[in-house]
């Protein structure tokens, strides 16, 4: 099959591939690592232009290269939230025997819907280097505590390296590096009763490799990555009755899958798996003036995607995309679209 048929199988493949205390930040750190990274956008362009421009020796953006991505993505998150009321059990002289009663439990129904709108550019600083930025706006909407948050999301960037040129039938390989900022609400800062979060809270780093493979009409791709966070001190949060005053989260590891088929040169269908493992984490508590350490244990999380990718003009793709959790902690379902921002006046000769 022709170029544009391969241009339009790996835009779509590549879209496709993000105490009450502790368990609910170790959830979140679990869903953020699966959240659609500024790595992704990156990749997705560059698989695009080995099959726009073969004749090249790499895969990224020529040297002065511009481009702009937008993309919008949608999550919900059900859960059925269970609260008890405890009571320590007395004897006859009032002193607590050790053992409990439950007094009454209620379990009530919650749902967390996130909308996520998102602008990635990314610059040709030499032909096998691309650097990026991707800057996320957040709208959170809790349907139990009813409240809503229109915020600033994680900013990031990101650089990527091909350190060997395209050769005709190999393996395309591409590294790169991320740095995340935490530019959004902080969940570790904010009053939980009264706002939500919209970034992680924590500085973050993050390295990997992605691979593809075109097998004609079948593209196979992959990729590995992993994260490392700054542990936060000097908090000073109340939950739960103590005050949260350090979190040391645990290194991470995640990867994904799949491939893309061509239905013709304008349709193209893929599917993929995305999992993250997050390693323990750690939080430092006060409590009557006293510290208490508490370690969430290690998260497996995984995701499935199917992406339909439809050529909507010559020179542009659009990617719709839907997906649903297969862990407890992630979300129940994804819906995303993405498409690239014309910005071939601003662009430099190539």
């Amino acid at each position: 099959m022709g170029i544009k048929l391969h241009s339009s199988l790996l835009l779509i493949a590549l879209s496709a591939t993000g105490t009450s205390l502790v368990h609910a930040a170790d959830v979140s750190q679990a869903r953020d690592a699966l959240t659609k990274q500024d790595s992704d956008a990156d990749t997705e362009q560059a698989l695009e232009e080995v099959f726009e421009a073969a004749e090249n020796s790499y895969s990224l953006l020529k040297q002065g290269g511009l481009g702009l991505n937008y993309s919008f993505d949608y999550s919900y998150y059900g859960d059925q939230r269970l609260n008890l009321t405890i009571a320590p059990q007395v004897n006859s002289e009032g002193e607590a025997t050790g053992g409990s009663d439950i007094l009454s439990a209620d379990v009530s129904p919650a749902a967390s819907h996130t909308f996520t709108n998102s602008f990635s550019l990314d610059y040709g600083l030499m032909d096998n280097i691309t650097i990026g930025g991707r800057l996320p706006l957040v709208a959170k909407f809790d349907t139990e505590a009813e409240i809503t948050n229109f915020s600033l999301g994680d900013m990031s960037g990101t650089v990527r390296w091909q350190p060997w040129g395209i050769i005709p039938g190999a393996m395309s390989k591409t590294l790169f590096g991320s740095l995340k900022l935490k530019t959004g609400d902080s969940p570790y800062e904010i009053d939980t009763s009264k706002h939500l979060a919209s970034g992680s809270g924590t500085y973050s780093f993050s390295g990997g490799a992605s691979v593809s493979k075109v097998l004609d009409p079948v593209v196979l791709f992959g990729s590995g990555t992993y994260g490392y966070s700054i542990p936060e001190t000097d908090l000073n949060q109340v939950r739960d009755g103590a005050i949260l005053k350090e979190v040391h989260p645990g290194s991470s590891l995640s990867g994904s899958m799949g491939f893309a088929y061509s239905l013709s040169y304008d349709v193209s269908l893929s599917v993929s798996f995305q999992a993250s493992y997050n390693d323990k984490t750690k939080f430092v508590l006060e409590r009557s003036g006293k510290k208490i350490s508490s370690t969430t244990g290690s998260q497996v999380t995984g995701i499935m995607n199917f992406a339909l990718g439809v050529r909507v003009s010559p020179k542009t793709i659009t990617n719709i995309n839907v997906g649903f959790g297969m862990t407890e902690s992630a979300p129940d379902f994804i819906v995303g679209f993405s498409m690239p921002i014309d910005i071939e006046g601003v662009k430099a000769s190539l």
